[in-house]
């Protein structure tokens, strides 16, 4: 929108947009998506999306939510929901999170979900889909505990892991990076480590707080961004969203925040390709599953450069793809720009590597994003760039392919041949 002067259709639309926030409290619609419990235990709760006008097909796709971050992460808002894009498709789609965490859950350590929640949630829902291997799908530190459990127990029914915006190098997070010499001087008897033994975790305002810091300038600009955007209603929608997501982080237990602190934050030890946990050691190179990485162009909290170096550690893997798309933490799982780029992407290799035929999921997919488009009114967008490193093995050791093809969503080719052409 311009300000000096506004054109007469942006003060149409902006008074628009405003007079519906005040009339009805917001222009997003936050309708989540209708969903069946179909097993829980302490922390564990698996949903199933249920679809409504599409018939389901296909092997499952389970998201694994990250903790202290609600599930709203995929299911932010009706047209920019990952959710939603995937039960459109008629993919089977489930979801496992974790509840309100208290003080009794004090002690429960990162053990606890890569031993008991994650094994016990990929099982159920390959049961819940017939016996079919399954997707797993995880954001920031989903995606770090999705990859522990592969490695710990290559046993699942794992078709696939796909980590979005999961630092494996803690040194080059802008955060932390400035303080972790600080941290190792205090030898486990900081502030910090005093504190959350007290209060027997992190509390969701610090949580909030540190997930604010990371983009504090958008925050200071807000008020200035939201006046030039008054007259988009997708924009607005958006933020309410986002604003929505913020307000419900959830505590992180403290024996398991414990764990994290000194063993990612102080010690950076997955950035070795392998950690201690319990009894056993951990190593990432046992993962056998074809794992696709994202890293997000504009994230704060985990940026490129702290993503990139677990490529080269996921030597017993199949298949490694990299990929940079646009978008912050949040934004490049599920901003405005990841219905172009991320999901093209993730639609590919969840096609890829299925055991079904990908051409009616293919056709759905244009079906799909008409019908939204013609619902939401918005304009076709053109997808933004998405730049691709894709690993290929004769043997375990890792070697970028120089020749790999991009991930282009207009290409004619499919994944298999697009992989043969490459070569």
């Amino acid at each position: 929108m311009d300000l000096l002067p506004p054109k007469p259709d942006q003060l149409v639309a902006a008074a628009g947009n405003v007079a519906h926030k005040v009339l009805y409290g917001g222009l997003a619609d936050l309708r989540p998506m209708p969903r069946t419990l179909i097993d829980d235990g302490e922390l564990r709760e698996v949903y199933h999306y249920r679809p409504t006008a599409v018939h389901e097909s296909g092997d499952p796709v389970l998201l694994v939510t990250p903790l202290a971050a609600p599930a709203l992460c995929y299911d932010l808002r009706r047209g920019c929901s990952l959710v939603e894009h995937f039960v459109s498709l008629g993919r089977r789609t489930y979801l496992v999170e974790y509840g309100q965490v208290s003080f009794r859950n004090r002690n429960l350590g990162m053990e606890h979900w890569i031993d008991d929640v994650l094994p016990q949630a990929i099982r159920e829902v390959s049961e819940h889909a017939g016996g079919r291997p399954v997707h797993v799908v995880g954001w920031s530190l989903g995606g770090i505990f999705a990859m522990l459990t592969a490695a710990d127990q290559p046993e699942l029914p794992i078709a696939s892991l796909t980590v979005l915006g999961s630092p494996v190098d803690v040194k080059k997070v802008p955060l932390v990076a400035p303080v972790r010499p600080l941290l190792n001087l205090t030898d486990g008897r900081g502030l910090l480590t005093r504190t959350y033994r007290a209060l027997g975790g992190v509390p969701q305002p610090l949580v909030n707080w540190v997930f604010t810091a990371a983009s504090v300038q958008k925050v200071v600009t807000k008020p200035v961004v939201v006046l030039t955007h008054l007259d988009d209603t997708d924009y607005l929608a958006q933020l309410e969203a986002v604003d929505r997501f913020m307000a419900n982080m959830i505590a992180y237990p403290g024996r398991t925040f414990g764990q994290l602190y000194h063993r990612f934050v102080k010690g950076n030890s997955l950035s070795r390709g392998a950690m201690e946990l319990g009894d056993r050691t951990i190593e990432l190179s046992a993962i056998t599953a074809p794992v696709l990485v994202f890293g997000g162009a504009g994230d704060g909290i985990a940026p490129v450069a702290a993503v990139r170096p677990v490529v080269p550690l996921l030597s017993g893997s199949r298949e490694v793809r990299f990929e940079i798309v646009p978008g912050g933490h949040l934004g490049m799982l599920t901003g405005r720009a990841a219905r172009g780029s991320t999901w093209r992407v993730l639609d590919e290799w969840i096609e890829q590597w299925s055991t079904d035929d990908p051409a009616p999921a293919r056709r759905t997919t244009r079906k799909a994003a008409a019908k939204a488009t013609k619902k939401t009114g918005a304009a076709p967008r053109k997808p933004p760039a998405v730049r691709k490193t894709t690993t290929r093995r004769a043997a375990p050791k890792v070697t970028p392919s120089p020749d790999a093809i991009g991930a282009n969503p207009t290409r004619r080719y499919g994944s298999a041949g697009s992989r043969s052409l490459g070569g």
